[in-house]
Formats: structure tokens, C-alpha cells, sequence
């Protein structure tokens, strides 16, 4: 069971956003990640709930960022209830997408895990909701995903298989790169892996 964290920034002007503290594990029906998040200051920010079906699809989905919340699944394409800091009121919605995303390096692994992806394979396009910080708003984005390589990488502990994908924004044109091993992210726009305690999980073949 991977158990680490990542340090946060934003991807234009590097500002720092804190910090997430995560553990993750593949089960016997699919992925699931789990985090708390931490502002600058160290103040509770929020926390991710992430559960992944054996196909890569999101099967249950908990946001918390500032007092709001967001509760999600893949339900006729994607369905979440979006609710106020208040409490008081609660808004559902839904989306022809196939997953969701955000700022979580979570959802990298979610969307690698949904299009399973080789070096062989062509680019692939692929509708999100994304629930942007700090209110969690949603927005329905296209993304091409490819998986550019596949290196076998030694360490102390045996080869590490790091994939590099390149993720170009449909609506944009902009390109970046994400360098991901196992369910672990190395590298992306915004994210930077500062701590690992254990090594990133292998995946079983009924997974891949």
C-alpha cells in the first residue's frame, strides 16, 4: 500500500497550494485513494475518497474543499451532488463524461487505470468533469491522452516501470507531460511526489 505525499503548486506561477498526504491500493474489485489535504499554513484544506471499479471506473467519488462537498459515481455517464458550505442546499447534476479530475493526483492514476493505454496504442480523447478548487465548481473538459513510453527504471527494490503519457487539453492545444509508476505519480503539471514510505503497487493482470 502506497503511502506518501505530494507537494501542490500552481502550474503557471509555481505558488504553493500545499500539501496532500495520501494512501492508495489496488482490491479484489479494483483502486481505491485516499487523502487529506493541507494548506500552506498547514490548515486542513480538504480530502479525496476515490474508488475505482476492476475497469478503471469511478464507483464512488467524495470531495471536501472549504466546506464543500461533492458525492459522485459513473451513473449515466456521471452523476455528483454538489453541496454548500452551509449545508442547507444541495445540488445534482450530471454529465455525458466518462470520469472525473481535479487537482488530485488521484485522478491521473483514475484516468490511466480507465484507458489502459500502451506504447502502441494511438492517441486516445477522453470526456471529464473537472471539480475545480476552492468551491469544487464542475466543468466538462476533453483531454487526449497517449502513453509516449514505458522504462524500466533500477532501484534497490527492483526495476520501476515509469510511464511517460502526454496529455494535450482539446480545447487549448496545450500539452504537458505526466511520469507515472504504478499508482503512483512522479511528476505532472502541479504536483511533485516528495515522500514515498513504500513502494508503488503492482497492478494484477485482471487490472491491467
Amino acid at each position: 500500500m502506497p503511502r506518501g505525499h505530494y507537494s501542490l503548486h500552481d502550474p503557471h506561477d509555481h505558488t504553493p497550494l500545499g500539501e496532500e498526504h495520501f494512501h492508495c491500493a489496488p482490491g479484489p474489485s479494483g483502486w481505491r485513494y485516499v487523502s487529506q489535504r493541507n494548506a500552506p499554513s498547514g490548515e486542513p484544506a480538504g480530502s479525496v475518497d476515490l474508488a475505482l471499479d476492476e475497469l478503471g471506473r469511478p464507483i464512488r467519488l467524495e470531495l471536501h474543499a472549504r466546506d464543500w462537498q461533492i458525492r459522485a459515481a459513473a451513473i449515466d455517464g456521471v452523476t455528483w451532488v454538489r453541496t454548500d458550505p452551509t449545508g442547507t442546499h444541495a445540488t445534482e447534476d450530471n454529465a455525458p463524461a466518462q470520469a472525473f479530475t481535479g487537482t488530485s493526483p488521484a485522478f491521473l492514476i483514475a484516468t490511466t487505470r480507465l484507458l489502459r493505454l500502451t506504447p502502441a496504442s494511438s492517441a486516445t480523447r477522453v470526456r471529464l468533469v473537472a471539480f475545480t478548487d476552492p468551491v469544487l465548481a464542475p466543468r466538462t473538459l476533453d483531454q487526449s491522452w497517449a502513453l509516449l513510453k514505458s522504462e524500466a527504471h533500477t532501484t534497490d527494490n527492483g526495476p520501476l516501470i515509469v510511464d511517460e503519457y502526454q496529455v494535450t487539453a482539446l480545447d487549448t492545444g496545450e500539452q504537458h507531460a505526466i511520469h507515472i509508476t504504478g499508482d503512483v505519480v512522479l511528476s505532472a503539471p502541479g504536483i511533485e511526489l516528495e515522500n514515498l514510505e513504500s513502494p508503488p503497487s503492482t497492478f494484477p493482470s485482471t487490472f491491467a
